[in-house]
């Protein structure tokens, strides 16, 4: 059975006012992401809005790709809050590679706070023609790697 407390939300309100809270103590929960595939890479995009661009960090190690940001607090003493909902701090994903992608070439762009990570398929995995030796004839046919 839930409780409905209508006075629950004044009462934030009225501490945050209270108090000399400067900005939100909650970290950020997860970064929205999205992957898919287009033709011989994959793109992935994950939204980072208002985070300092020089703190968004790509790295590959050992097959997992980490991504990490921070988003900086507003630290203005002088400001009383009235609404403050926003996370600061750190963001940080992890996603394990396959066998398949060529991390030597892996890149990433972070512009209108979305980062953009292309992530290449090593030329191992991509989809290729064997040539079939039957009878003392050559014959092609496409078999896919994946």
């Amino acid at each position: 059975m839930l409780r409905f407390d209508p006075f629950s939300d004044l009462d934030v309100l009225t501490r945050g006012l209270l108090t000399s809270q400067t900005g939100s103590t909650r970290t950020p929960r997860f970064m929205p992401m999205d992957l898919c595939k287009l033709d011989d890479h994959y793109v992935l995009t994950a939204d980072l809005p208002g985070v300092d661009p020089g703190s968004v960090d790509v790295d590959v190690d050992n097959g997992t790709l980490t991504i990490s940001a921070h988003r900086t607090a507003r630290t203005d003493e002088s400001v009383q809050w009235l609404t403050n909902e926003r996370f600061f701090g750190s963001y940080r994903r992890q996603l394990s590679l396959g066998e398949g992608v060529d991390t030597s070439a892996i890149s990433a762009t972070y512009e209108n706070g979305v980062l953009t990570v292309t992530i290449p398929m090593a030329e191992r995995a991509k989809p290729r023609k064997i040539d079939v030796a039957h009878g003392g004839n050559q014959k092609s046919i496409t078999v896919d790697a994946e």
